[in-house]
């Protein structure tokens, strides 16, 4: 669980990611979660980050008060994702003053691990975030087309219209309207997905058939 270094960009996008539909890092209001990943970030985020910079103009407006707010700081590790690993500090926290290597040896190796770690564990997190279902956007329309007069067959012009085949068209139920002096007209209904069906190219290809189409109406068109 974690942000990954909050420090760097990427942990910064992953607390950017994290508040898109939150106001705060724990619950509905401001608590000491806020002040702890607040003050482990030290300045405000890049302006292309605007959930996390959001949420930090708004945390900094409690400064005065941060001593108040409810809750009791954690370790930063026990904040975020639970898929992302907190090492914001991890090169620095564990040594003293007395115990500088000035050589450098093993602590660099133990930083260049975590380093590691926190990348594959970024990358993971990214690939399931683009991993995620796209919503596919649909309508649902009625359709109403007319023939010529009373003498036009019906029954092929519904057969003419749903030989209409595309990808994201999907025909549904179907009846027959009076419209006056003996002439029906066809009622039918089709769903569509909008990027790749449109009320211009259904008009276009119904009314093709002009032996027994004259016209085509959109009688109704509703999202789903």
């Amino acid at each position: 669980m974690g942000f990954g270094d909050l420090k760097s960009a990427a942990g910064l996008r992953v607390l950017n990611d994290f508040l898109a539909d939150k106001s705060y890092i724990e619950g509905y209001v401001p608590s000491q979660a806020d002040i702890a990943v607040f003050e482990a970030i030290g300045a405000p985020p890049p302006a292309e980050l605007y959930h996390a910079l959001r949420w930090y103009n708004h945390i900094k407006s409690y400064e005065k008060q941060k001593a108040s707010l409810p809750g009791v700081k954690k370790a930063l590790g026990k904040y975020g994702p639970a898929d992302v690993e907190d090492t914001t500090g991890a090169a620095t926290d564990s040594k003293d003053d007395d115990d500088i290597d000035l050589f450098g040896s093993d602590d660099e190796e133990e930083s260049e691990e975590a380093k590691k770690l926190r990348e594959e564990r970024l990358a993971q997190y990214e690939s399931k975030k683009s991993k995620k279902p796209a919503v596919v956007a649909k309508s649902s329309i009625l359709l109403d087309v007319k023939p010529w007069d009373d003498e036009t067959d019906m029954a092929k012009l519904e057969e003419c219209v749903r030989s209409i085949q595309a990808d994201g068209l999907v025909w549904g139920s179907s009846k027959l309207v009076p419209v006056g002096y003996g002439i029906k007209k066809l009622q039918i209904q089709c769903v569509v997905e909008d990027d790749k069906v449109g009320t211009d190219m259904l008009e276009e290809r119904i009314t093709a058939f002009e032996d027994y189409v004259q016209s085509m109406d959109v009688a109704a068109f509703n999202k789903i």
